[in-house]
């Protein structure tokens, strides 16, 4: 069997429907959530849509200790701080891929624009609170999490790439392309996951001017939406 990979904000809807992609390729999935029975609630979900799946309700420590390959799928309220709790059980080596859009939604302002970080962008906000060593990559930005979620059909979607490492831009690859109809494309330094975050924010936008349902659209930080911080 091949190593597990941790889903850290597994119970929200992006995060689960990441669980359900991954489950169904029939790799071991670790659910994390800050509480056990909303990860195991969330297991039990993916259990029903995948039955014979290899999936583990977590807390976030255990789940990032016994994986070398993390999603984030974390609102973007109290993002900071689980980064910090989960710093110390982070070791060099291990790839954390990051998903998160800053949208100002978030904080009560437009669902198309971006929320400014002084980090950049989301994943470089994750690379100043993780350790030296884990090597911190970005994708599935413009993925939504009604796709992921739709098991009947694929995500028919080309998803950047980007991280300072290019063995962890591999791996992250890797992962992306188990989820079918996702073709993983190399987008060079972490320093363009703002363009990455920047143009999902574009598509929303688009899709709202256009009137077309942005459920189409991939997007983090929505309160409600994600498990809790």
């Amino acid at each position: 069997m091949s190593e597990p990979i941790a889903i850290i904000a597994g119970t929200g809807n992006v995060g689960l429907g990441l669980a359900l992609r991954w489950a169904r390729t029939g790799d071991q999935v670790l659910l994390g959530s800050r509480t056990l029975h909303k990860a195991r609630a969330a297991a039990d979900l993916v259990r029903q849509a995948v039955p014979t799946c290899e999936v583990e309700p977590c807390l976030y420590t255990d789940a990032v200790q016994r994986a070398p390959v993390v999603a984030l799928a974390l609102p973007l309220n109290g993002r900071r701080g689980i980064l910090k709790s989960l710093s110390a059980y982070m070791h060099s080596g291990m790839v954390v891929i990051d998903t998160t859009v800053p949208l100002e939604h978030s904080v009560g302002g437009r669902l198309s624009h971006i929320l400014p970080l002084w980090e950049g962008s989301a994943a470089q906000q994750a690379a100043c609170y993780l350790p030296a060593g884990v090597r911190v990559t970005a994708a599935l930005h413009s993925v939504s999490a009604k796709a992921l979620q739709d098991l009947e059909n694929p995500v028919k979607s080309d998803v950047l790439v980007v991280g300072d490492d290019r063995e962890a831009r591999e791996i992250t690859g890797n992962w992306i392309r188990k989820i079918s109809g996702a073709r993983a494309i190399d987008a060079g330094p972490l320093e363009n996951a703002r363009y990455a975050e920047h143009l999902a924010a574009l598509l929303i936008s688009l899709n709202l001017g256009h009137k077309v349902d942005s459920s189409g659209v991939r997007f983090t930080g929505l309160p409600g939406l994600e498990d809790d911080a």
